[in-house]
């Protein structure tokens, strides 16, 4: 018999009832430290103050209205991302899945105004990742994402990811954009090297294409800097942003230039829930935390601690571990051994990590972690290592 909840998640067998900064209480009781962050959604950790006290307020006052009134929240938040970014416009989402959908349409629909209808494909690359909807999965291209749900959604170019000669070629007169992760998360923690980013912003220029960024999972402080585009000193047309925004409240957001987004008039797109007084009450807050340059300063200098004490537990596991790579707090442990064993020992000792692809255990903690707790992780990370290594 079906379960009540359909069975599309091969869940853990744990059930957590609290959750404060850097740790998640059991339902039995156990303290796991958390370096999943809910896949890079809680920047700030667990039931941080100051997100409590905006979420609460903003309950106590209205919750929703609907995107046929001003949603003043939403009018500063937008705001404080122009503020901050390349962006002159946002549009609010409830999730990076919805940002993709809008950024689909957002690039050809500048193309079609502009008189080049043909202007319809978009590029992407193997192990990117942009959500579960009908273009989330068109656009990704694998087996694993497509099997079964044709047919597919058509106008995507999918290219092996650092294939430059290729990327190269393939674009034509029907090309309008080219969609790719600064740093690929589901794909394994690949990051995109500044100059490729530099390369491809150079590339989309000659050939007045669009640069759409997916920023879902690395952007929001969670490299070091507001988002990985500053890393290459580049900047997009189009950015999909989601995950951290929120700090664990459903929100997402595409951010446009101007000249990008000249296609998205009145009625071309909406949401019902979308920039609700709730969401951006929480993600202006954020904002507040996380675009401050010493909170930056901060995670790029427990980032550069993390990493090398991350490098000090796969020269103690070469059996199990391969390598580190990333960026920020965003790390990737490459393993000679499924992922999922690894993911599996950290409950034991307490500890959470996220699989990804190519034989990666995901690091995500929050931003806010400590150092005595990057210390403690390790030594978590260290005894679940040791269970694993050949007897």
């Amino acid at each position: 018999m079906i379960s009540s909840v359909l069975p599309t998640y091969s869940r853990a067998p744990l059930s957590f009832v609290k959750g404060e900064g850097s740790w998640l209480t059991e339902a039995d009781g156990r303290r796991f430290l958390d370096l999943g962050a809910g896949i890079a959604v809680n920047a700030l950790g667990h039931a941080h103050p100051a997100l409590v006290k905006a979420l609460t307020e903003q309950a106590g006052a209205l919750w929703h209205t609907s995107n046929l009134y001003q949603i003043p929240q939403q009018q500063e938040l937008a705001d404080k991302l122009v503020e901050h970014t390349f962006a002159d416009t946002v549009f609010f989402t409830n999730s990076g899945t919805e940002a993709c959908e809008l950024a689909v349409k957002m690039a050809r629909k500048h193309f079609h105004d502009k008189g080049q209808p043909e202007r319809v494909e978009i590029i992407t690359f193997s192990g990117s990742f942009h959500g579960r909807s009908s273009a989330g999965i068109a656009a990704a291209g694998s087996e694993k994402m497509t099997k079964g749900f044709g047919p597919l959604l058509p106008g995507f170019v999918h290219l092996e990811f650092g294939d430059h000669d290729a990327l190269t070629a393939a674009i034509t007169d029907r090309t309008c954009a080219v969609m790719v992760e600064p740093v690929q998360g589901e794909g394994g923690i690949r990051p995109l090297p500044d100059a490729c980013l530099k390369g491809l912003r150079d590339l989309c220029d000659e050939h007045g294409i669009l640069m759409i960024l997916d920023e879902v999972q690395c952007g929001v402080g969670r490299t070091g800097r507001l988002f990985a585009y500053e890393w290459a000193g580049i900047t997009p047309d189009i950015m999909m942003v989601a995950k951290g925004i929120g700090g664990g409240f459903p929100l997402g957001a595409v951010l446009a230039t101007e000249d990008a987004a000249s296609g998205m008039t009145a009625g071309t797109h909406g949401s019902t829930y979308g920039g609700n007084p709730l969401g951006c009450a929480v993600g202006c807050r954020v904002m507040d935390i996380v675009a401050a340059p010493d909170f930056l300063a901060e995670v790029q200098r427990k980032s550069a601690l993390l990493r090398q004490k991350l490098e000090g537990l796969v020269a103690a596991h070469p059996d199990v571990f391969e390598g580190v790579r990333g960026s920020g707090m965003m790390i990737g442990l490459k393993c000679k051994i499924p992922p999922g064993d690894v993911v599996s020992a950290g409950y034991g000792t307490e500890v959470i990590t996220v699989p990804a692809a190519d034989n990666v255990v995901r690091l995500l903690p929050p931003l806010t972690i400590s150092e005595d707790e990057i210390s403690e992780a390790i030594d978590r990370l260290d005894r679940a290592a040791g269970t694993l290594a050949p007897a």
